[in-house]
């Protein structure tokens, strides 16, 4: 067994197989905390939204509550594990990589346009008076960060995905399409903090100071996806975690100045 020594620390180790074995330190309790937080996010919410219930446009109030419940799902819990991609499957072909990230993304696309049909029919079917749209904090950075994910999405096929840019291209787009994606990651986690802040006081204008059992609830929601958000930053951002290149992946320009 042939062990090299790999960036910060890490090792890579070649097996009989010739495939490389990052051996990172506490990485994997880490990414166990992180999708266990993640799925414990995931079903606080659906709680919360599922304690009153889902409709569609029979009863624009409950469905609204698919409108927190997809967007969680979709922007927080896939999106950090679409972040994650490079991370967690180090130690395969970076091509396949790429199909893994662009699919969990793909997910994500119609969860999003789902919840926003939902919180639009919410306040235009309401009745007796329509609630106005797009007039708070939160619907200003949550729609300009479903902008961003589409624009980024479509980046990244024409970029990554499609065969049409040469590796000298793709390696000077790569760094600012991992810093947006991150960026995005982070403004989904701002809009909901704000969001859910925002609901608490609509549905709890009198008690929410007393903190009853929902005004409990959100707030555990809040923190949780606050520190899912802190350790997928931490995993994808701590130098050594990050994937060495293998010799399959192709260009040793894009190889070189490309490392995710």
């Amino acid at each position: 067994m042939d062990k090299k020594a790999g960036e910060g620390g890490g090792y890579i180790n070649m097996d009989a197989g010739g495939t490389p074995q990052q051996l990172l330190k506490g990485f994997s309790p880490l990414l166990a905390l992180t999708e266990v937080l993640g799925l414990v996010l995931v079903i606080l919410v659906a709680v919360w939204c599922g304690e009153k219930g889902f409709a569609w446009r029979s009863n624009p109030d409950l469905e609204f509550n698919w409108h927190p419940l997809l967007m969680v799902i979709g922007l927080i819990f896939l999106n950090g594990n679409a972040i994650l991609t490079f991370r967690i499957l180090r130690n395969n072909r970076k091509v396949l990589l790429k199909y893994i990230h662009g699919g969990i993304q793909v997910l994500t696309l119609p969860l999003i346009v789902i919840g926003l049909v939902a919180v639009f029919d919410s306040h235009n079917l309401k009745t007796p008076v329509p609630t106005p749209n797009l007039y708070s904090l939160h619907s200003w950075i949550g729609l300009g960060t479903v902008i961003l994910f589409f624009s980024q999405y479509l980046v990244g096929l024409t970029a990554f995905l499609f065969p049409g840019l040469s590796a000298e291209y793709r390696s000077i787009i790569l760094p600012y399409h991992v810093f947006n994606g991150v960026a995005i990651f982070a403004l989904s986690i701002a809009a909901s903090l704000i969001g859910l802040n925002e609901k608490a006081f609509f549905v709890l204008p009198n008690t929410y100071g007393q903190l009853p059992g929902e005004a409990v609830l959100i707030n555990m929601i809040g923190v949780v996806m606050v520190v899912f958000g802190l350790l997928v930053g931490l995993l994808v951002t701590k130098a050594e975690y990050k994937r060495t290149p293998l010799p399959e992946d192709g260009s040793p320009l894009l190889a070189a100045s490309s490392r995710q």
